[in-house]
């Protein structure tokens, strides 16, 4: 189909050039190491003592301390170290981004229907750095505030809000979005990264929450909800059996894919 898209980091069977290079296949068990990792947004490089993973350079990570949160790519490993352990925050978290399946190029985002290709739990980590073990959530049901996907004017929310939603939308703020059967979930950059979640069935929404700290709906879900609306549309004209078939959906933004997947390998294959 025109404008499919397929890849993989797998190494090829046949490669048009050669890489004499050796690469140590990826362990399971830690490999106690010093890292250096770079935040980006902060233009910083720091180094970390590592004892729960086998970490490449590439690799993307979250760390303890003043820095924690705060996504970082591995520049630098040193396996022949002596530290004073006091003296280091530690690496907490490997993100896993190993992605496989195909994709549909969608203007600004790549769509795919493939469950496995991007679940919800795998992207989250993408943006959220992961939660506390003590970290609870709490959450509550108000009155039933149901609306048409398709008549966002039934949607309670401010002129201003919708207005900066739209703005959202067209800025491709929506990072991420899936839907898995009537389970919506989607990820909006604003201040911070605001996750998303909702109920979508017979053309209904109900079950909106953001996890901002804004008071009724915001622009976050409106703008996640264009997006939404975006993709079933698209759908319904490209490929309409086979998200029937799935029941599964997810977008998202083509430069977080590439960045996230492909900036820090080396050998691999696209095929287009």
């Amino acid at each position: 189909m025109k404008y499919r898209i397929g890849f993989t980091a797998e190494e090829p069977i046949n490669t048009l050039v050669s890489n004499t290079s050796f690469t140590k296949p990826r362990s399971d068990m830690p490999v106690k190491s010093v890292v250096q990792v770079r935040f980006q947004r902060r233009d910083l490089v720091l180094s970390y003592y590592n004892d729960k993973f086998d970490l490449r350079c590439g690799d993307v990570v979250y760390v303890g301390g003043k820095m924690a949160g705060l996504r970082a790519r591995v520049v630098d490993v040193t396996y022949n170290f002596k530290i004073k352990l006091s003296q280091y925050q530690k690496v907490v978290a490997l993100v896993d981004t190993e992605v496989h399946g195909d994709f549909y190029l969608t203007f600004s985002h790549f769509l795919t229907l493939d469950k496995t290709a991007l679940p919800r739990e795998k992207v989250r980590a993408w943006y959220k750095a992961p939660d506390e073990e003590d970290e609870g959530y709490e959450s509550g049901e108000g009155e039933e505030d149901d609306f048409l996907l398709d008549d966002l004017s039934e949607m309670d929310i401010s002129k201003a809000a919708t207005a900066c939603g739209r703005e959202y939308y067209i800025d491709g703020r929506v990072r991420y979005l899936s839907l898995d059967g009537s389970k919506g979930y989607a990820i909006v950059e604003g201040s911070e990264n605001y996750e998303i979640e909702f109920i979508y069935k017979d053309g209904i929404i109900s079950h909106l929450v953001c996890g901002c700290y804004c008071v009724g709906h915001c622009k976050h879900e409106y703008a996640a909800m264009l997006q939404l609306r975006a993709a079933l549309d698209w759908i319904e004209e490209n490929c309409a059996a086979e998200y029937e078939r799935t029941g599964y959906l997810a977008v998202i933004c083509k430069d977080d894919l590439f960045g996230f997947v492909l900036d820090a390998k080396e050998t691999g294959k696209i095929i287009l």
